[in-house]
Protein backbone atom coordinates (compact mmCIF):
# COMPACT_ATOMS: atom_id res chain seq x y z
CA UNK A 1 0.00 0.00 0.00
CA UNK A 2 1.16 3.79 -0.78
CA UNK A 3 0.73 6.41 1.24
CA UNK A 4 2.13 9.88 1.46
CA UNK A 5 2.32 10.92 5.20
CA UNK A 6 4.34 13.70 7.47
CA UNK A 7 6.29 11.88 10.53
CA UNK A 8 6.33 13.95 13.35
CA UNK A 9 8.11 13.35 16.52
CA UNK A 10 5.18 12.11 17.50
CA UNK A 11 3.76 10.59 14.41
CA UNK A 12 0.49 11.69 13.20
CA UNK A 13 -2.25 9.08 12.36
CA UNK A 14 -3.39 8.93 9.16
CA UNK A 15 -5.68 7.11 6.88
CA UNK A 16 -3.50 5.50 5.14
CA UNK A 17 -5.47 6.05 1.86
CA UNK A 18 -4.15 5.13 -1.26
CA UNK A 19 -2.84 8.20 -1.81
CA UNK A 20 0.81 9.56 -0.31
CA UNK A 21 0.10 10.80 3.07
CA UNK A 22 2.30 12.92 6.02
CA UNK A 23 4.10 12.12 9.11
CA UNK A 24 6.92 14.36 9.81
CA UNK A 25 9.20 15.81 12.28
CA UNK A 26 8.39 19.59 11.06
CA UNK A 27 4.94 19.27 10.77
CA UNK A 28 1.95 17.67 12.50
CA UNK A 29 -0.23 17.66 9.52
CA UNK A 30 -1.66 14.16 7.76
CA UNK A 31 -3.61 14.83 4.89
CA UNK A 32 -2.83 12.57 1.65
CA UNK A 33 -1.13 14.09 -1.62
CA UNK A 34 -2.62 14.45 -5.28
CA UNK A 35 -1.34 11.51 -6.82
CA UNK A 36 0.55 8.20 -5.68
CA UNK A 37 3.19 6.19 -8.28
CA UNK A 38 2.83 2.84 -7.35
CA UNK A 39 5.21 1.33 -5.13
CA UNK A 40 6.77 -1.49 -6.11
CA UNK A 41 6.28 -5.36 -4.66
CA UNK A 42 9.25 -5.27 -1.43
CA UNK A 43 10.40 -8.80 -0.43
CA UNK A 44 9.97 -7.70 3.25
CA UNK A 45 6.94 -8.06 6.15
CA UNK A 46 7.33 -4.50 6.71
CA UNK A 47 9.02 -1.05 5.00
CA UNK A 48 8.57 2.54 5.17
CA UNK A 49 9.87 5.06 2.84
CA UNK A 50 9.79 8.94 4.09
CA UNK A 51 11.02 12.26 3.17
CA UNK A 52 13.60 13.11 5.79
CA UNK A 53 12.85 16.86 4.48
CA UNK A 54 9.34 17.25 5.23
CA UNK A 55 8.51 13.83 6.70
CA UNK A 56 6.23 12.72 3.54
CA UNK A 57 5.63 9.12 3.83
CA UNK A 58 6.00 8.14 0.19
CA UNK A 59 5.48 4.26 0.64
CA UNK A 60 4.67 2.22 3.27
CA UNK A 61 3.24 -1.84 4.61
CA UNK A 62 2.44 -2.89 7.71
CA UNK A 63 4.39 0.02 9.39
CA UNK A 64 2.26 -0.74 13.02
CA UNK A 65 3.31 -4.32 13.16
CA UNK A 66 5.12 -4.82 16.37
CA UNK A 67 8.28 -6.84 15.80
CA UNK A 68 11.52 -7.74 17.12
CA UNK A 69 13.90 -4.16 16.07
CA UNK A 70 17.47 -6.71 16.57
CA UNK A 71 20.18 -4.10 16.84
CA UNK A 72 17.88 -1.01 15.32
CA UNK A 73 18.09 -0.96 18.91
CA UNK A 74 21.14 0.83 19.11
CA UNK A 75 19.77 3.78 17.50
CA UNK A 76 18.33 4.60 21.00
CA UNK A 77 21.42 3.58 23.00
CA UNK A 78 22.96 5.50 20.66
CA UNK A 79 20.26 8.55 21.14
CA UNK A 80 20.60 9.07 24.54
CA UNK A 81 24.66 8.67 24.63
CA UNK A 82 24.53 11.63 22.20
CA UNK A 83 22.40 13.17 24.52
CA UNK A 84 24.52 12.91 27.68
CA UNK A 85 27.38 14.34 24.98
CA UNK A 86 25.22 17.57 24.25
CA UNK A 87 24.47 17.84 28.18
CA UNK A 88 28.36 17.35 29.03
CA UNK A 89 27.70 14.21 31.04
CA UNK A 90 29.66 12.05 28.74
CA UNK A 91 32.27 13.62 26.42
CA UNK A 92 34.07 11.83 23.38
CA UNK A 93 37.61 11.38 24.41
CA UNK A 94 36.39 10.58 28.20
CA UNK A 95 37.69 6.65 29.51
CA UNK A 96 35.06 4.37 29.98
CA UNK A 97 34.97 1.80 32.62
CA UNK A 98 34.31 -2.09 30.54
CA UNK A 99 32.60 -4.20 32.87
CA UNK A 100 32.65 -8.05 32.90
CA UNK A 101 28.90 -8.89 31.92
CA UNK A 102 29.87 -6.36 28.92
CA UNK A 103 32.73 -8.25 28.02
CA UNK A 104 30.76 -11.25 28.00
CA UNK A 105 28.06 -10.25 25.72
CA UNK A 106 26.54 -12.44 23.25
CA UNK A 107 26.23 -11.95 19.79
CA UNK A 108 27.95 -8.78 17.50
CA UNK A 109 31.13 -7.54 19.52
CA UNK A 110 33.83 -5.36 19.42
CA UNK A 111 35.78 -7.20 21.82
CA UNK A 112 36.70 -5.06 24.63
CA UNK A 113 38.38 -6.07 27.31
CA UNK A 114 37.86 -5.64 31.47
CA UNK A 115 41.01 -3.38 32.47
CA UNK A 116 41.87 -2.20 29.55
CA UNK A 117 41.00 1.70 28.89
CA UNK A 118 38.31 2.91 25.72
CA UNK A 119 37.17 6.24 25.14
CA UNK A 120 33.74 6.83 24.66
CA UNK A 121 34.05 7.94 20.90
CA UNK A 122 35.41 4.36 20.77
CA UNK A 123 32.35 2.48 21.85
CA UNK A 124 30.28 4.71 19.61
CA UNK A 125 31.99 3.65 16.90
CA UNK A 126 31.52 -0.41 18.06
CA UNK A 127 28.17 0.55 19.03
CA UNK A 128 27.71 1.90 15.98
CA UNK A 129 29.91 0.78 12.83
CA UNK A 130 30.35 -2.92 14.24
CA UNK A 131 27.02 -3.22 16.03
CA UNK A 132 28.44 -4.42 19.22
CA UNK A 133 26.64 -5.62 22.10
CA UNK A 134 29.21 -5.49 24.30
CA UNK A 135 29.71 -1.36 23.52
CA UNK A 136 25.88 -0.86 24.20
CA UNK A 137 26.10 -2.46 27.66
CA UNK A 138 29.40 -0.26 28.35
CA UNK A 139 27.49 2.81 27.39
CA UNK A 140 24.82 2.03 28.82
CA UNK A 141 26.13 1.70 32.13
CA UNK A 142 28.55 4.96 31.27
CA UNK A 143 25.32 6.97 30.82
CA UNK A 144 22.85 5.85 33.32
CA UNK A 145 25.18 3.99 35.88
CA UNK A 146 23.17 0.39 35.67
CA UNK A 147 22.00 -1.18 32.61
CA UNK A 148 18.30 -1.62 34.32
CA UNK A 149 17.93 2.61 34.47
CA UNK A 150 19.60 3.29 31.25
CA UNK A 151 16.70 0.89 29.53
CA UNK A 152 14.13 2.72 31.88
CA UNK A 153 15.13 5.96 30.07
CA UNK A 154 15.48 4.26 26.45
CA UNK A 155 11.68 3.46 27.26
CA UNK A 156 10.58 7.41 28.70
CA UNK A 157 12.65 8.62 25.12
CA UNK A 158 10.39 6.60 23.01
CA UNK A 159 7.26 7.47 24.76
CA UNK A 160 8.47 11.46 24.56
CA UNK A 161 9.19 11.38 21.13
CA UNK A 162 6.12 9.52 20.06
CA UNK A 163 6.71 6.09 19.75
CA UNK A 164 3.51 4.38 21.01
CA UNK A 165 4.09 0.93 19.76
CA UNK A 166 7.97 0.36 21.21
CA UNK A 167 9.39 -1.38 24.42
CA UNK A 168 12.96 -1.61 25.13
CA UNK A 169 13.92 -4.65 27.54
CA UNK A 170 17.85 -3.77 26.91
CA UNK A 171 20.35 -1.40 25.07
CA UNK A 172 21.41 -4.12 22.61
CA UNK A 173 18.11 -5.36 20.82
CA UNK A 174 19.16 -8.95 21.62
CA UNK A 175 15.86 -10.81 21.72
CA UNK A 176 13.88 -10.82 24.82
CA UNK A 177 9.92 -11.76 25.17
CA UNK A 178 8.70 -7.84 25.52
CA UNK A 179 11.13 -6.14 23.28
CA UNK A 180 9.27 -5.05 20.31
CA UNK A 181 8.74 -1.72 18.06
CA UNK A 182 7.52 -0.65 14.50
CA UNK A 183 8.34 0.39 10.95
CA UNK A 184 6.74 3.21 12.02
CA UNK A 185 8.74 4.13 15.48
CA UNK A 186 11.88 3.31 13.75
CA UNK A 187 11.18 6.17 11.30
CA UNK A 188 10.39 8.20 13.96
CA UNK A 189 13.41 7.82 16.40
CA UNK A 190 15.69 8.00 13.33
CA UNK A 191 14.76 11.28 12.10
CA UNK A 192 14.83 12.74 15.10
CA UNK A 193 18.31 11.37 15.56
CA UNK A 194 18.99 12.81 12.48
CA UNK A 195 17.87 16.04 13.13
CA UNK A 196 18.48 16.44 16.67
CA UNK A 197 22.19 15.62 16.76
CA UNK A 198 23.86 15.78 13.25
CA UNK A 199 26.87 16.18 14.55
CA UNK A 200 27.52 12.88 15.07
CA UNK A 201 25.33 11.24 12.27
CA UNK A 202 28.88 10.93 10.42
CA UNK A 203 29.86 7.61 12.32
CA UNK A 204 26.91 6.51 10.63
CA UNK A 205 28.78 6.82 7.63
CA UNK A 206 31.76 5.31 8.27
CA UNK A 207 32.97 1.97 6.46
CA UNK A 208 35.36 0.26 8.57
CA UNK A 209 36.23 0.25 12.04
CA UNK A 210 39.29 -1.55 13.69
CA UNK A 211 39.71 -1.80 17.80
CA UNK A 212 41.62 -4.44 19.63
CA UNK A 213 43.40 -5.22 16.45
CA UNK A 214 40.05 -6.22 14.57
CA UNK A 215 38.84 -4.68 11.62
CA UNK A 216 35.27 -5.24 11.00
CA UNK A 217 33.41 -3.63 8.13
CA UNK A 218 29.96 -1.94 8.73
CA UNK A 219 27.30 -4.44 8.49
CA UNK A 220 25.46 -1.64 5.90
CA UNK A 221 26.82 -2.66 2.71
CA UNK A 222 24.69 0.12 0.86
CA UNK A 223 27.78 2.32 2.32
CA UNK A 224 29.62 0.68 0.14
CA UNK A 225 27.77 0.88 -3.07
CA UNK A 226 26.01 4.05 -3.14
CA UNK A 227 28.02 7.15 -2.56
CA UNK A 228 24.62 8.82 -1.47
CA UNK A 229 23.94 6.62 1.58
CA UNK A 230 25.23 8.01 4.53
CA UNK A 231 23.88 5.61 7.27
CA UNK A 232 22.16 4.30 9.51
CA UNK A 233 21.59 0.80 10.94
CA UNK A 234 21.59 -2.58 10.56
CA UNK A 235 19.78 -5.60 12.43
CA UNK A 236 19.35 -9.25 12.46
CA UNK A 237 18.12 -12.05 14.07
CA UNK A 238 16.02 -15.17 13.45
CA UNK A 239 12.72 -14.24 14.72
CA UNK A 240 13.39 -10.01 13.79
CA UNK A 241 14.67 -11.38 10.02
CA UNK A 242 17.08 -9.46 8.26
CA UNK A 243 16.46 -5.56 8.80
CA UNK A 244 18.13 -2.06 7.43
CA UNK A 245 17.01 1.72 8.26
CA UNK A 246 18.69 3.63 5.14
CA UNK A 247 19.55 6.90 4.99
CA UNK A 248 20.32 8.88 1.57
CA UNK A 249 21.08 12.59 1.02
CA UNK A 250 20.97 13.74 -2.60
CA UNK A 251 20.30 17.37 -2.07
CA UNK A 252 17.97 19.01 -2.03
CA UNK A 253 16.11 15.60 -0.79
CA UNK A 254 16.66 13.39 2.47
CA UNK A 255 15.49 10.04 2.13
CA UNK A 256 15.08 7.68 4.91
CA UNK A 257 14.01 3.88 4.31
CA UNK A 258 13.15 1.41 6.90
CA UNK A 259 12.85 -2.17 6.16
CA UNK A 260 12.17 -4.70 7.86
CA UNK A 261 12.00 -8.85 7.98
CA UNK A 262 13.78 -9.77 4.89
CA UNK A 263 14.70 -13.19 3.82
CA UNK A 264 18.45 -13.05 3.72
CA UNK A 265 21.47 -10.04 3.88
CA UNK A 266 21.20 -9.47 0.05
CA UNK A 267 17.62 -9.36 0.04
CA UNK A 268 17.34 -6.53 2.77
CA UNK A 269 19.94 -4.45 0.64
CA UNK A 270 18.47 -5.07 -3.03
CA UNK A 271 14.98 -4.68 -1.77
CA UNK A 272 16.23 -1.24 0.12
CA UNK A 273 18.27 -0.28 -3.27
CA UNK A 274 14.84 -0.57 -4.97
CA UNK A 275 12.89 1.52 -2.82
CA UNK A 276 15.47 3.83 -3.35
CA UNK A 277 15.54 3.94 -6.45
CA UNK A 278 11.90 4.12 -7.40
CA UNK A 279 11.66 6.76 -4.38
CA UNK A 280 13.96 9.14 -6.69
CA UNK A 281 12.20 8.22 -9.71
CA UNK A 282 8.78 8.80 -9.17
CA UNK A 283 8.95 11.95 -7.19
CA UNK A 284 11.25 14.93 -7.23
CA UNK A 285 11.89 17.77 -4.65
CA UNK A 286 12.48 21.34 -4.99
CA UNK A 287 13.83 23.70 -2.28
CA UNK A 288 11.60 26.76 -1.50
CA UNK A 289 13.29 28.42 1.00
CA UNK A 290 16.89 28.22 2.93
CA UNK A 291 17.51 27.62 6.52
CA UNK A 292 18.19 30.52 8.48
CA UNK A 293 17.24 32.71 5.96
CA UNK A 294 14.60 35.59 6.79
CA UNK A 295 11.65 35.37 4.27
CA UNK A 296 8.90 38.24 6.10
CA UNK A 297 8.98 40.61 8.97
CA UNK A 298 6.68 40.34 11.99
CA UNK A 299 5.36 42.93 13.42
CA UNK A 300 5.87 43.06 17.11
CA UNK A 301 3.72 44.34 20.24
CA UNK A 302 5.10 45.55 23.42
CA UNK A 303 8.43 44.65 21.73
CA UNK A 304 11.59 47.56 21.57
CA UNK A 305 12.01 46.41 18.80
CA UNK A 306 8.98 47.44 15.83
CA UNK A 307 9.76 43.75 13.72
CA UNK A 308 11.83 41.08 13.88
CA UNK A 309 12.88 39.11 10.64
CA UNK A 310 11.36 34.78 10.07
CA UNK A 311 12.02 31.94 8.63
CA UNK A 312 12.79 28.26 9.00
CA UNK A 313 15.35 26.04 11.22
CA UNK A 314 16.07 23.65 8.27
CA UNK A 315 15.19 24.29 4.68
CA UNK A 316 12.30 23.79 2.99
CA UNK A 317 12.20 21.24 0.26
CA UNK A 318 8.82 20.81 -1.65
CA UNK A 319 8.15 17.13 -2.65
CA UNK A 320 5.81 15.66 -4.85
CA UNK A 321 5.02 13.08 -7.78
CA UNK A 322 7.77 13.72 -11.06
CA UNK A 323 6.97 16.43 -13.14
CA UNK A 324 4.36 18.26 -10.96
CA UNK A 325 7.53 19.83 -7.99
CA UNK A 326 6.06 23.46 -10.22
CA UNK A 327 2.73 22.99 -9.35
CA UNK A 328 3.35 23.24 -4.84
CA UNK A 329 2.17 26.86 -3.74
CA UNK A 330 2.41 27.97 -0.64
CA UNK A 331 0.82 29.80 2.15
CA UNK A 332 2.31 31.95 4.87
CA UNK A 333 0.19 31.92 8.09
CA UNK A 334 1.94 34.62 10.88
CA UNK A 335 0.77 35.53 14.17
CA UNK A 336 0.09 39.22 14.26
CA UNK A 337 -0.60 39.24 17.71
CA UNK A 338 2.55 38.31 18.68
CA UNK A 339 3.66 40.21 22.14
CA UNK A 340 7.34 40.41 23.76
CA UNK A 341 9.41 38.61 24.53
CA UNK A 342 9.87 36.39 22.00
CA UNK A 343 13.15 34.30 21.85
CA UNK A 344 14.68 33.21 18.80
CA UNK A 345 13.42 29.91 17.40
CA UNK A 346 10.00 30.57 18.90
CA UNK A 347 7.33 29.78 16.56
CA UNK A 348 5.17 32.49 15.09
CA UNK A 349 3.51 31.55 12.41
CA UNK A 350 2.87 28.32 9.97
CA UNK A 351 3.80 27.56 6.13
CA UNK A 352 1.29 25.73 4.22
CA UNK A 353 2.64 23.80 1.24
CA UNK A 354 0.10 22.90 -1.04
CA UNK A 355 -0.85 21.45 -4.80
CA UNK A 356 -3.91 21.17 -6.32
CA UNK A 357 -5.75 22.57 -3.34
CA UNK A 358 -4.48 20.02 -1.19
CA UNK A 359 -2.03 20.57 1.53
CA UNK A 360 1.43 18.44 1.17
CA UNK A 361 2.52 19.79 4.42
CA UNK A 362 2.92 22.31 7.50
CA UNK A 363 6.13 23.93 8.89
CA UNK A 364 6.59 25.78 11.64
CA UNK A 365 7.91 29.55 10.73
CA UNK A 366 10.38 30.69 13.54
CA UNK A 367 11.60 33.94 14.73
CA UNK A 368 14.96 34.44 13.53
CA UNK A 369 16.10 37.07 16.28
CA UNK A 370 14.55 37.90 19.50
CA UNK A 371 12.12 40.46 20.39
CA UNK A 372 12.55 41.49 24.18
CA UNK A 373 10.03 43.60 26.19
CA UNK A 374 9.44 47.36 25.72
CA UNK A 375 9.61 49.90 28.50
CA UNK A 376 6.83 49.92 30.34
CA UNK A 377 5.12 53.24 28.76
CA UNK A 378 5.69 51.65 25.54
CA UNK A 379 3.84 48.11 27.14
CA UNK A 380 0.79 50.19 27.89
CA UNK A 381 0.53 52.42 24.96
CA UNK A 382 0.16 48.67 22.79
CA UNK A 383 -2.14 47.64 25.25
CA UNK A 384 -4.24 50.37 24.11
CA UNK A 385 -3.69 50.52 20.34
CA UNK A 386 -4.49 46.76 20.46
CA UNK A 387 -7.67 47.16 22.44
CA UNK A 388 -8.93 49.54 19.83
CA UNK A 389 -7.53 47.37 17.17
CA UNK A 390 -9.67 44.33 18.79
CA UNK A 391 -6.65 42.51 19.12
CA UNK A 392 -5.96 42.15 22.67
Amino acid sequence: MTACVVLTSSLVSSSYAQTPASVAVPSRVAVPLVTAPAAPEVNASAYLVVEATSGQVLAERNTRERREPASLTKLMTAYLVFDALNQKRLSLSQTVHVSERAWKAEGSRMFIQPGKSITTEELLRGLIIQSGNDAAITLAIAVSGAESSFVNAMNREAKRLGMNDTQFLNPTGLPAQGHYSTAHDLAVLSLALMRDFPQYTRFYAEKTFTYNQITQENRNRLLFLDPTVDGLKTGHTDAAGWCLISSVNRPPRKLLTVLLGAPNDAARIGESRKLIDWAFTAYEGKRLYEAKKAIATLRVWKAGVDTIPVGFNDDVTAVTTAGKVDEITSELKLDQRKIAPILAGDKVGTLILKRAGSVVYERDVVAMEPAFSASIWKRAWHSVVLWFKGLF
